[in-house]
């Protein structure tokens, strides 16, 4: 499965990005989405996931009720809504897929990483 992550860019504080991840068939049928990150000097973290189906979500406590997570269906595209950033979501943004239909936390198949930067 091969992910295309797009939409990073650097922005103020307080400002608003959306990624996007695009699989370029069916690749994503049946299988939960992820958003990851990773800053300079820090291991990979989990930032958001969302069901196959779409009807649950989840977040990392930093992001929780600033990001959201949805997926497009049809066009297999899934979309993370950054909102009122903070400079230490400074990282680079991977997307992966989960062989499964819930979240799990995990990655199985991941994209090429986008660089989001947020200045203060």
């Amino acid at each position: 499965v091969q992910l295309q992550a797009s939409g990073g860019g650097s922005v103020q504080a307080g400002d608003s990005l959306r990624l996007s991840c695009q699989a370029p068939e069916r690749a994503i049928g049946g299988y939960a989405m992820d958003w990851f990150r990773q800053a300079p000097g820090k291991e990979r973290e989990f930032v958001a996931g969302i069901s196959f189906s779409g009807g649950t979500t989840a977040y990392a406590e930093s992001v929780e009720g600033r990001f959201t997570i949805t997926r497009e269906y049809g066009k297999n595209i899934v979309h993370l809504q950054m909102n009122n950033l903070k400079p230490e979501d400074t990282a680079v943004y991977y997307c992966a897929a989960e062989k499964s239909m819930i979240v799990g936390r995990r990655g199985d198949y991941w994209g090429q990483g986008t660089q989001v930067t947020v200045s203060s």
